[in-house]
């Protein structure tokens, strides 16, 4: 793995938060990436309307959380896409965009578990390396293609605890950066009465 090698870390990223960021910048390092995508989906297939906040607000937070690290960008592919968020469709629109560079998909090892249910999940591995980022004490499923595995930070932070915070009107510092905190408070994202 190495310098022409995109890394893609999908999600709601409803928000993002400090763990996400803990483990991209891991997995990262780890692989020696050119650079790390994150790929906020539009409607993930197996949260289709569960999102608690608007794709374009959390695009928005994803763009706040990784200003100034410039190996991490936002990508758009499955935000400007209408319908269900399938990564074999992310991966072949990306791979197309992308030609003589490798495709890295990062999972944990919780969604690691479910990749054969993905839609043409046999064709997962022709587009993309396969990468599973576990914390320590996680078990790494066994499944049936070659994958890579990384080690991160055991970091106990979850976009769900993070809405509750915000729907108590706790305080979201050090969950999730200022910048991503301050447009929260600001759009009054994830209030109870909202």
């Amino acid at each position: 793995m190495g310098a022409a090698m995109i890394g893609l870390l999908g999600g709601s990223f409803d928000p993002i938060h400090h763990g996400h960021l803990i483990v991209a910048q891991a997995v990262l390092e780890a692989l020696g990436l050119e650079e790390l995508r994150f790929v906020p989906a539009r409607q993930q297939p197996f949260k289709q309307g569960k999102h608690a906040a608007p794709a374009e607000a959390r695009a928005r937070m994803v763009s706040l959380a990784i200003a100034g690290e410039p190996r991490f960008r936002l990508e758009r592919a499955e935000l400007d896409r209408d319908g269900p968020s399938y990564t074999v469709d992310t991966l072949r629109a990306l791979s197309a965009a992308n030609p003589g560079r490798r495709l890295a998909l990062l999972v944990g090892a919780d969604a690691a578990a479910e990749l054969p249910a993905w839609r043409d999940a046999a064709t997962l591995p022709a587009l993309a390396d396969l990468v599973v980022f576990a914390r320590p004490g996680a078990v790494i499923p066994a499944l049936p293609w070659p994958v890579h595995t990384v080690q991160v930070p055991a970091v106990d932070i979850s976009a769900t605890a993070v809405r509750r915070r915000a729907a108590e009107g706790r305080s979201l510092r050090y969950w999730v950066p200022d910048a991503v905190a301050e447009f929260i408070r600001v759009e009054r994202l994830y209030l109870a009465d909202a």
